[in-house]
Parts: structure tokens; sequence; C-alpha cells
């Protein structure tokens, strides 16, 4: 890194678009650009990506931050990744074509053979060697999917003539021409495939779940160097890649929560809670999951996760499914025109039921409507269901831990909510803290290519460079809130 070499560019590749992020050595954001992708839905429970407008949406970003911040291409010193985790997809090695679209994390099409896997008795040995659970969440049967359902991709994988993996790997993949076919724990943690303690790809559960290890890549620590650009319009050649790490991980990274205890919930097309358990894996008794943080050289970070598939995306619903709002950001003002829901619940479960619950087949619910409910009821319930489920998470988490929550840490799209994050400090009876940078995730992936090239000394630096933009203190209790989350409990038994 040269004396000049003073920012970092992050791409940060999410499920319903990507962000770019250019950002200075003093975290100064020069330029921010997101641009959305088409989403593609061949049945129910399908949930596609073009891999080709996925990567058009990553080119776009990117020359669109670097037109509007005005910089020098040669400052860049790194770039890092996050991703959308879980999303799976398949190439040709030869050429990078897609064999078929990307399997996202939402797609529910090997529901059947994960329960199959569960009575022949497997998910006890998988839970033991990955902290996860059998879920068609995860990638390894999204892989094994497009192998038996593509023409001829089975025998050419084993051949090696086909590479797989998640939504960073085929970024890495494009962005040095085909140079470097890699990952990181944080993501090959979420595949079925790897084992929480390290130690490689496991042949056994490779074996079990039909995936050839011809087809995976090869796992570096999270700020280690991936790879470099080649060929990438507006970039020059040679631009290391030199941090990644799966979107949770790095908001969580992104949210200092350097400490064992520490949490953070970020509210993206699903929101998911993290919790820092530190270098030990925490087995839940409870429905989450234990998976890895970050490799920072040869220490691993663990945290325990629980995932809540729809948050967005019921307000996405809302206004494309329902047409009661016509834009996101009129969710708030629509539900705060109510005092209450009028006793309506909405459990989000459009796409299944996620930790703790674990139910694939279960689907949204809506109960309590009378003649006099509204769409403003129908807004305040959509609020008060996405609260509701990540109150559920986090009291599994204090189960798990022994321990009460002490405070939660938030971001991404609807933690500008204000009404959403007091109805969340309410239900938790915990404060929430939310920081200038809601766009943690792409922080974090800058923190984490900023450390690998040395930009930041250390994770304290990082620590003082957070900053708080407003905190939320819980209202005392009342029996109306305790009645609401007994019909919530009530509610969701059902969906």
């Amino acid at each position: 890194m040269t004396r000049t070499s003073d920012l970092i560019l992050a791409i940060d590749q999410g499920t319903t678009g990507t962000t770019c992020l250019l950002v200075d050595a003093d975290l100064k954001v020069l330029a921010r650009s997101t641009r959305e992708f088409p989403q593609h839905f061949p049945q129910p429970g399908w949930v596609e990506h073009d891999p080709e407008e996925l990567w058009a949406s990553v080119l776009a970003v990117i020359a669109d931050a670097m037109r509007t911040s005005g910089a020098d291409a040669g400052r860049i010193a790194a770039i890092g990744i996050t991703n959308q985790r879980e999303t799976s997809l398949v190439w040709e090695r030869r050429g990078g074509a897609p064999v078929h679209r990307a399997l996202v994390w939402q797609d529910r099409r090997t529901a059947g053979v994960c329960e199959a896997l569960k009575a022949d008795g497997h998910e006890p040995r998988i839970r033991e060697r990955t902290g996860l659970i059998l879920d068609p969440y995860f990638s390894a049967t999204k892989i094994a999917w497009v192998l038996d359902h593509v023409p001829d991709a089975r025998r050419r994988a084993s051949a090696g003539e086909l590479a797989a993996g998640t939504i960073d790997t085929y970024l890495v993949w494009r962005l040095s021409a085909g140079q470097s076919h890699v990952t990181e724990p944080s993501n090959a943690s979420r595949t079925l495939l790897w084992p929480l303690l390290g130690g490689g790809w496991d042949p056994g559960l490779c074996e079990l779940l039909r995936v050839p290890m011809a087809l995976l890549p090869e796992v570096r620590p999270t700020t280690a160097r991936f790879g470099e650009t080649r060929g990438v319009p507006g970039l020059p050649d040679g631009i290391p890649i030199h941090g990644i790490a799966g979107d949770q991980q790095a908001a969580l990274f992104g949210q200092a929560c350097f400490s064992v205890g520490d949490a953070k919930c970020t509210y993206g097309t699903g929101a998911f809670v993290m919790l820092n358990t530190g270098e030990r894996p925490v087995p839940s008794q409870h429905g989450l999951l234990t998976t890895v943080g970050w490799q920072l050289g040869e220490r691993t970070t663990y945290c325990l996760e629980g995932s809540a598939f729809m948050a967005g995306a019921v307000v996405q619903w809302l206004r494309d499914g329902l047409g009661i709002i016509t834009g996101a950001g009129e969710i708030e003002a629509l539900a705060r025109s109510v005092d209450d829901s009028g006793g309506v619940v909405l459990v989000p479960a459009h796409a299944g039921l996620g930790a703790p619950h674990w139910r694939p087949y279960a689907r949204g619910l809506i109960t309590g409507l009378t003649r006099g409910t509204t769409r403003a009821h129908l807004a305040r319930a959509a609020l008060e269901g996405i609260a509701l489920q990540i109150s559920d998470l986090l009291l599994a988490m204090a189960a798990d831990t022994g321990g009460p929550l002490r405070t939660l840490k938030v971001d991404g799209g609807a933690a500008a909510n204000d009404l959403l994050m007091q109805l969340q400090a309410d239900f938790l009876g915990v404060p929430l803290q939310r920081p200038t940078m809601l766009e943690a995730t792409a922080l974090g992936a800058v923190f984490i290519a900023g450390l690998g090239v040395g930009l930041w000394k250390d994770t304290d630096a990082l620590t003082r460079a957070w900053k708080e933009d407003r905190s939320f203190s819980p209202s005392p209790p009342t029996p109306q809130r305790a009645e609401l989350r007994r019909a919530w409990d009530r509610a969701i038994s059902f969906a």
C-alpha cells in the first residue's frame, strides 16, 4: 500500500440490491450508490437471481460511486465485500457462464430433501459438526438441486469443470477475471459443509449432501488477500480484494460488537440477530444457530444467530402485494395514525419461519380482523410482527447464554423507522442503540478490508470510530402489551 492509497471500496451485495461505499481512512463517505436488481419467482416458494443481472448491478454501483466521488481509483487501498449469505450458484470454470440462476437463501424448494434427511436421522450429526440445522435456508441442498436438475451438471462437477460458491465467491471470481475461487469462514459456515472448528470442507458432509468437493472454493481468513482486480470497468488492475464477510457477520463487525455479549439486529429484507460469544462456540438448546463470526489471523470469533426471513420484505409486500402504501417510507406515519393495531396480529411467515421455530412450510397469517380494521391497523400490526419475532429470538439467546441482554445495537434500512425501534425496545425491555451509519453491513466490509491492508491498526480503533445517533429506552410494561404478546403466541402457533 502506498502512502496515497487511503480509500476502501466496499461492495454490499444484498438480496434485493447492491450498494457501494467509497470511504476514506477517517470514515468519511465520499460516495454511496445503490442499484436494485430483479427478483425471480418461478414457482411458489422458489426465489432466484440471474447472476448476470446481479453482476450488472455491482458494475453499475462501482461506476456510479467512482464517478460521483471524483476520486482517483489509484487511491483505493483495497476492496471489501459483504454479501447475502446462503444464496448459491454454480458456473463453468472455463468462461464463467452460470449453469442456472442462483438459488436465493429464501428459496424453499429443497424442503422435502431436508425433511427426508431428518427422517433418516442425519440432523444431530450435522448440527454437532456445523452448528446449523437441516433447512433449505442453507447452501448445500441448493447446490445439489442444481446439479440434479441441470443436464450433465453432476458429471461435469465431479470432473472439475464447474465451480460453486456463495455470492462472495462469485463476485471475487468476476472481479479477478476467474483467477480466484475463494471464500472465508463466515460464509463457508453457512453451507452445511464447513465444520465449526475449521479444518477444511468436511468430506463426510459433502458425501451425505451430494456436493462434490471439486466444486468448492479455498477458504481463507476473513481479512486475507483474496485476489486482485482484473478487467473491471472503471478500476485499474491489481487492486487487492482484502476482506470478505457474510452480511450479518459484517454488520456485527461494523457495529463494533467485539466483546462477548455484544448483540445487534439488522433490519433488511429479513431481520437477523447476532450475539458475540467469543472464541467458544455455544451450542443452542432453543432453536438458534451457532456460527462463525469472523477469523482474524488464527483467532476465530463465534456467534449465536437467529433469523427472521421477513422484515423489510413485509413492508414491500404491503406496498407491492396489497397496495396499502405507495412507498416504504409511508408506513411509519400510517402506523402512528392509530394508537394500537385494534386487535390485529400479523405473523410475517410468508417465506416460512426461521429461528427459533424452523417451520419451512409455515405461511403468513393475519388474525383479529373486524369491520373496523383499517389499513393503518394492518400497518401497525406489520411493525409489531417484525418486532415480536425479534423479541422471540433474543429471549432464546438469553436462555442459551444464561444471562439477560444488556442492550441491542440496530442497523439496516428499517432501523430508521422510529416507531419500529420504540416498539422493539418496549417488547424487549432493554435499550436500543442506533448508529449514525445505518449501513453497518457495508461499514463492516470497510472495517474488515481496512484491517486487512493496515489502514487501521486493530479493533480498538474501530470501537472508537463507532458513533451513536440515537437510543431508544423501553417504556413501562402495560396490560395491553402483555395481551398483545399472548395474542402473538397464539397466532404464531397457527402459522
